[in-house]
């Protein structure tokens, strides 16, 4: 399952966010691609104080601060569609 983690540089919750779902994909197959919001003015406009932010297959987005628990219950969900 592919998830997108938008973030920026500089940010340390987005850092933590990250290690979080590393730490996930280590137990299940997942798929995350980092989405760098600075290059981007409408996703800054959209995610710029909301971030880290993930997004799931179903455009589903969770906003920090979640836990590994939260984000496995979508992902099972998901797997069970």
């Amino acid at each position: 399952m592919q998830i997108i983690l938008f973030t920026t540089e500089g940010c340390h919750l987005c850092e933590q966010a990250h290690e979080l779902l590393l730490d996930i994909a280590d137990q299940q197959p997942l798929d995350i691609v980092l989405r760098e919001i600075g290059d981007d003015d409408d996703l800054v406009a959209r995610y710029g104080i909301r971030i880290p932010v993930v997004r799931f297959p179903d455009q589903r987005e969770l906003d920090w601060p979640f836990s590994q628990a939260d984000v496995e219950t979508i992902i099972s969900r998901e797997i069970n569609k």
